[in-house]
């Protein structure tokens, strides 16, 4: 497999957090952002982060910033555009997207979900661990997405449409199943509780 583009996704509001970044939020001493860099990096070509306002920011982490190219903060569909046209104009053929806030997110996740939409034949390809009786917590922000959607996707934003699975279903989207331990691996930090457990989580597994 050729190691596909990664996109971190980081336009979100935090209004749980108060606002401002939470992938800026210190987390065992370094940005979060630096953690979840740490994980997406081994497994892809290049990656981007999708952040909106004034880049500069996050000009210590080295990366470039792709900006939403659809007005009024139109959810993590309109960075998975972003991310889509960036690795058009670098002739890549898909990409995969984390979340900013997610620290612990598998370090096979691209791998894995490469290979989920190459078996089912599907242009999309979303993580999710599993709930409770038998059903699926989707993770909609992890995924693997194909270059060729980008127009489609444009056109649904534009559109008016914001809710990720109603789109990814409409494509067919393929589910890679990830195991979930004692922390859910695609846990993300939205408030000031979850930064302490994800402290607490980083103490308790360096032990």
């Amino acid at each position: 497999m050729t190691r596909p583009l990664g996109v971190i996704l980081a336009g979100g509001l935090s209004r749980r957090m108060g606002g401002g970044d939470k992938s800026l939020l210190m987390l065992d001493g370094r940005p979060i952002l630096s953690h979840v860099i740490d994980r997406l990096a081994p497994q892809t070509q290049r990656i981007a982060l999708n952040a909106n306002g004034d880049p500069a920011r996050f000009a210590s982490f080295g990366l470039p910033v792709i900006a939403d190219s659809i007005e009024g903060f139109a959810g993590p569909l309109a960075g998975v555009l972003a991310g889509l046209d960036w690795a058009a104009q670098l002739g890549a053929p898909a990409i995969v997207t984390a979340a900013a806030d997610t620290p612990f997110f598998p370090t096979d996740l691209a791998a894995r979900l490469h290979d989920t939409a190459t078996a089912n034949g599907a242009p999309i390809a979303l993580a999710a661990t599993p709930g409770n009786s038998g059903q699926q917590n989707r993770h909609p922000t992890f995924g693997y997405w194909q270059a060729t959607l980008r127009d489609d996707l444009r056109d649904a934003l534009e559109g008016g449409l914001r809710k990720v699975v109603q789109w990814t279903d409409r494509h067919g989207a393929a589910t890679a199943m990830f195991d979930a331990g004692a922390l859910d691996p695609f846990f993300n930090v939205n408030t000031p509780e979850d930064l302490e457990l994800a402290q607490g989580h980083i103490a308790e597994t360096s032990q």
